[in-house]
Parts: structure tokens; sequence; C-alpha cells
């Protein structure tokens, strides 16, 4: 196999520069393949368009006579622009898009249709995709149904419909479905809220900015590792001398290659109308970032999801290859999808921007404290949330948030929190300045420049939003964002009834505001860290807190199924039994296949390419050491590295052939929980590294002509 590493690697040294045209101004072609609100207002009647932005606005379902108006309108648009299919894409539990391309063309009519009633719903397959249960083989019908709030857009020659996947029986069989639910409790739990402050708050929106890390690597490379194509991450690979322990890659001058690549797929996100801002390269040699504006959430995750897939499509033409993986490289800092959530008012104000009024400021404190509280009391089911086979190869390490969920603040707002706390029982006098003797005026009004940023901490208020860093790179946003927006809805609630109960009392608002906050502080204290996550010390003061660190997906996955999610999910009509227990049979089932899938791949690399390739070079060194022997020379270092190279083959004959035997006794377990578990702990606990190790000490030794895989060295350092 080593012929294939030297071709790959010839035509990544050779590859011809892709052209890539300027396209003007972005102002010129922004959201130019969308059919937003901009182009219904062009195309529709005026009472049409009011219907349409009401629904969308308030959520409500449209009638329809109106979808037929919008079906011709996006159908006329779409084709002048060269569509000639249109698709419900949706998002189903399999982590990734899927769509299905209908005609616009009625063959039998002659000329191109489209009704309303194919753009609110269509039929595929419930069946085919991931489902725990929730329908037999037999039973397949499933819908998907529009979804206003997200604007179609073209891709290619393909008209695409945001729309919601359904069983025939009503369960949730998406990501998106659960979304719009939370968020929807979040705006109402908000807004009540808010009203305690400002009687002209009428809906709160939950907003989403989600920086995208990647690697990228050469095509060619990519090819020629059978374990990045079946697995997506290098099961094998020793360090490089040189990785990013020089502190030279991040924010350094991107490569021409990639910055072509870069060049290109923005102008296709551009297109689409996601607002791509940034661009730069991350920490680790072939790692770099995308990220954009702000959005309304469900918007914000559908372009997420839609920019993964214009990444990889851009890069087929680059001759290049995206890597999404948590983990792609060990050794290397990981791959997360930083989610920056916040809420703003209709009004315009964002919940968590301090200010340099103090009324402003008891807003901005109820809001950031409640939400300290939803973590802190629901900590485990946060966990749960971005629990999977990738990232439980990055959560923990150097360059990641540790399982444990923390909330960092900054020594300025952890000072402000202190003190209300410790000052909540004053006595306040008539004309006194409440807001003064508490502290709350004290608050910076511009915490953005005096907050600095904790890169350890999972969950960190970074001046006007939290960063929600422990989210992995190939996750869904949805299922994050679903949680965090149920738990912290949840909590808002409970602070409103609190509030409302001391009211009854006779106790001044503000005060009873202020009194719920205090208790609020002093009973999620323990989730508040200031310092290195990283650390050795904050494991052991995290157990001192009473804070879980659940380290393994099948574990984590628990959270969802406790008695205390059951209800919440329940209370806030998100997610009922049947879907709670078939999304976690899905995700067992989910990661017991890709480590399966891992384990295989290290077998048949193993046993086809590593061992043949070590005793073939073995042999060599007996023949030249007999050689050396029969003129009279005695080299000990020849002989200790075949006895080397003979350890670590039998090492690798062994462990292979005992996890192939453990794979199948697991594989006889009926219970898909105990199964993910005993994969975890008795196929990767027990296999994965001492089988890496060997492979990536033979790297070392056998001749670099005869190795088989492309070594990091190769893939890593791409201009």
């Amino acid at each position: 196999m080593a012929h294939l590493r030297f071709k790959a690697l010839d035509l990544a040294n050779n590859r011809s520069k892709i052209k890539v045209e300027s396209q003007g101004k972005i102002s010129d072609y922004f959201a130019s393949d969308v059919f937003g609100l901009k182009q219904m207002q062009e195309l529709l009647s005026p009472d049409v368009f009011k219907k349409v932005k009401k629904a969308i606005d308030e959520g409500l379902k449209i009638d329809d006579d109106t979808a037929d108006a919008v079906a011709s309108a996006a159908k006329s648009w779409a084709i002048s622009k060269g569509a000639t299919h249109f698709t419900h894409w949706f998002q189903p539990l399999t982590g990734s898009t899927a769509e299905k391309h209908d005609t616009f063309f009625d063959a039998h009519a002659g000329i191109e249709k489209f009704k309303g009633t194919a753009l609110v719903q269509q039929e595929p397959d419930a069946s085919s995709f991931p489902n725990g249960g929730i329908r037999s083989t037999f039973e397949a019908r499933g819908y998907t149904a529009w979804d206003p709030s997200s604007p179609m857009f073209i891709y290619g020659v393909t008209l695409c419909i945001p729309t919601v996947f359904v069983a025939y029986t009503g369960e949730a069989l998406d990501n998106k479905a659960p979304l719009l639910k939370a968020v929807e409790a979040v705006d109402k739990a908000a807004t009540q809220v808010c009203q305690l402050f400002d009687k002209k708050v009428t809906r709160v929106k939950a907003s989403l900015g989600c920086e995208q890390e990647y690697f990228v690597i050469d095509k060619a490379l990519f090819a020629s590792r059978p374990d990045l194509v079946m697995a997506g991450r290098t099961v094998f690979g020793h360090n490089p001398a040189r990785g990013q322990q020089l502190d030279d890659h991040y924010f350094g001058s991107i490569p021409p290659r990639i910055y072509d690549f870069m060049k290109d797929f923005e102008t296709s996100a551009l297109k689409l109308g996601i607002p791509v801002s940034t661009r730069h390269n991350e920490v680790a040699p072939s790692q770099f970032e995308v990220a954009p504006v702000f959005e309304d959430i469900n918007v914000a995750t559908d372009h997420n999801q839609l920019l993964m897939d214009v990444m990889s499509k851009v890069a087929e033409r680059h001759r290049l290859k995206v890597l999404f993986h948590e983990k792609p490289f060990a050794g290397l800092n990981g791959s997360g999808k930083h989610n920056n959530w916040s809420l703003i008012t209709n009004t315009g104000v964002n919940l968590f921007q301090p200010s340099s009024s103090a009324r402003e400021n008891l807003l901005f404190l109820t809001f950031l404290v409640t939400t300290i509280k939803a973590v802190h009391d629901n900590a485990e089911l946060l966990r749960a949330s971005i629990a999977s086979a990738g990232n439980d190869h990055r959560l923990g390490a150097n360059e990641a948030p540790p399982a444990i969920m923390s909330v960092f603040l900054g020594s300025q707002l952890n000072s402000v929190l202190d003190e209300l706390e410790k000052n909540g029982n004053i006595k306040v006098e008539k004309g006194d300045n409440m807001y003064m003797k508490l502290g709350i005026d004290k608050i910076p009004p511009i915490i953005l420049d005096n907050t600095d940023r904790n890169r350890t901490s999972p969950f960190a208020f970074t001046g006007n939003k939290f960063e929600f860093r422990a989210v992995g790179s190939t996750d869904n946003p949805a299922t994050p964002m679903t949680i965090l927006n149920a738990i912290v809805a949840d909590q808002l609630n409970d602070f409103y009834s609190a509030v409302q109960k001391e009211m009854k009392k006779g106790t001044d608002k503000r005060l009873a505001i202020v009194g719920v906050l205090r208790k609020y502080i002093k009973d999620s204290k323990n989730v508040r860290f200031e310092g290195d996550g990283y650390s050795e010390e904050w494991v052991k003061e995290a157990k001192k807190r009473g804070l879980a660190n659940v380290k393994d997906t099948p574990r984590a996955l628990d959270a969802y199924l406790s008695e205390k999610s059951r209800k919440l999910f329940a209370k806030l009509n998100i997610l009922n039994e049947i879907e709670l227990e078939a999304r976690n049979e899905i995700q067992w089932e989910n990661y017991i296949m890709k480590v399966q899938i891992e384990s295989r791949v290290m077998g048949d690399l193993v046993q086809n390419h590593i061992i043949p390739t070590a005793v073939a070079y073995q042999n060599k060194l007996i023949q030249n050491a007999k050689g050396l022997k029969e003129v009279g020379v005695n080299n000990k270092q020849v002989v200790s590295t075949i006895e080397s190279i003979s350890k670590h083959i039998e090492i690798l004959h062994t462990e292979i052939e005992n996890m192939t035997e453990e794979r199948k006794r697991i594989n006889k377990i009926e219970d898909t929980r105990k199964k993910a578990i005993a994969y975890c702990d008795d196929v990767k606990g027990k296999y994965f590294e001492k089988i890496r190790y060997s492979v990536d000490k033979l790297e070392l030794v056998v001749d670099d002509e005869d190795w088989p895989l492309v070594k990091y060295r190769e893939m890593l350092f791409l201009r």
C-alpha cells in the first residue's frame, strides 16, 4: 500500500490552482438564492404577504389559499433562476440533512406545476430513517411539514423548503420540531418575566451564532487513509515532530489553497443567505474556523447544517476534503461548534447586555442569574445534549472543556453577584436608592470589554451572550439549543411564579425580584468556576461541589430519561415519553455502530496493512543481520529493532483477536444501553489505545519507504 501513499502525496503536492472569480460587492448578491420576505413582498399580493408575515412572526398556521399563492410565487421565482425540482429539506435523526427531489414539470399537463399542498406537506419513508422503534418497517408513513419561519432557498437546481419531519402517529422524527417547541417555550416564559419590567415587550426571540471549526486536507491524502474514509478520524498516526507546539498556526496567514476554498464556499454561503463574517486559522495545523453573525435560532441552525454541506461540496471542486470530526488527529486540538446564544426582545433589547441604567441592570441580572440556575439544576441534561462518540474523544482534552458543566462569568460579574447575595437583606427606606445599596448600579456598562474569556469553560458569559463551547463540531446545534432553551424556559417560569408569590404577600416588586435572585445565586453558586477547567484540581473541586463528571456518551444519555427530565419535557410539551425513549435508543445505537466501525477499521488496517508491512521490513532486517554476521559484524541495534518489531506484531495479533472476540460477545447483548456501555468499556476502553500504541511505535521503526499509511506530517501542512 506504500505506493498508494506516495501517489497520493504526489497528487497533493502538484495540484493546479482552482481559479475563483470575484463576485463583486457582497451586498449585490447576498441572499440572491433565497425566497425571503423581500421576494415574497414583490411577488405576492399585499393581503397575502401580510398573512404570511404574520404567520412567520407569530408562529401561526398558513391557510390553504395562502399556501397556494406562496407556492405559485415560489415556483415562478425558482424557475426563473434555473430550478427544475423542489424538495422538502429536513433534518432527520441521522446527524445530517435529507431531501427527496420532485420535478415541477407535470408530464400529463405538459407544464410546470406546484400547488400549496405540495409546499405544505410531503411523505418520505419514515421507517427508513432512525426512529427508535416509533415506526416499524411495514409502517413507513411519515410527513414533512413546511416551516415558514425558515426561508426557502435554491441549492443547485432545486428549490429547498425547510420542514419538520414527523411520524404518521405524530411523534417528531427530526431535530427541528423539538427546537421550535423549545423556542416557543422560552419566548412565552421570557416575555412574562420581561413584562415585570416593561409592558411593551410582547415577544422574546432566541438568537444563535455558531462558530464552526474544521480541518482541511487534500482529497488524495484523505482517500489513501481508510480510517478517515470509514470513520472520519485517524485511528492510527504518530505525532509529527512539529505539531501545534510553536503556536504559529493560530490566526496566521491562511494557506493559498485554503484561502481560495474559503472564498469559494463563502460566496456560495452568502448567496444562500448564510451571513458568514469571519474566517481564520485555528490552533492546530490544517484547522480553521468560519463564523456567521447572529440570527434567529431556528434559521441559524438551518444555516449551520446547510453551511457544512456547502463546504463539503465546494471542497470537492478544490480537490480537498473537509473533516468535521471532533478529533480527527490524536495529540492535536479537536474541533467544536461554539454556540453563542442570547435572548432578544421585540423592543430590541438584548437581555444579556449590561447597561448604564440600574433598572435595566436588574433585568439583565434576572436573566443572567436565572440562566446560571438553570444550568446548575440541569447540568447532566445539558451534558447529555452534546454527547456523541466523536465528542467523547475531545471533551476533557487539552483544547476542549471538560465533561463537567460549569459557568464562567469573570471576576467583575462574580463580585456583583456576591455583593447582591450578601447585601440582599439590607433595609431600604423610602427614597433610598435601592439599586445603589445592592450594588446593581456598579455593573460596568460594557461588560463586553471587562469580561475575560475562559477557553476552558464549557458555558461562559462573554459580554452580551453565553457561549456553549462544549458542543461538538459535527453536532446539529438544534439538540443542545433545544435543551438550553427548555431548561431556561422552565427556570424563568419558576422565577415568575416565585416573584408573583412574594408580591401577593405585599412585597415591593423590585424587592421580590431581588429576593428570588439572591436565593438563586446562593443555590447555584457551585456551578460558577473561574479557574482552569483543564486542571486536575478542578476535577477534584467539582467532585467536592457535587458536580457530575460523566465522561462517556452511553452513561451521559441517561439524563434524558431521568424523572426530572421527563417532567420537564412533558410540562413544556417538547418531547413526550415515546419520543424521549426513541431518541435515546437511536443515540445508543449510533454510538454502538461508530465504535464498532472504528474497531473493524483498526482490525482491517492492522491485519491487512500494518502487520504485513512490519513483517516484510523485519525480514529485510533479518537478512541484513545475517549478512553482517557472515562478515563478522554483530550489530546489536539491528537485532534490537527486530525484537521490538516482533514484540509489537505479537501484541497486535493478540489484541486484535481479543477485540474481535469481545465484539462477538457484546453483539449478543440485546439491551441497547448495556450494549453501548460494553462497547465503550470493553472495546474502546480496553483495546483502542493499546492497539494504537503499537501501531504508532511501528510507524517510527519501519522504513519510511515501506510505511503504508499517509503520515500526520504529510497531511497537516498543506499550503
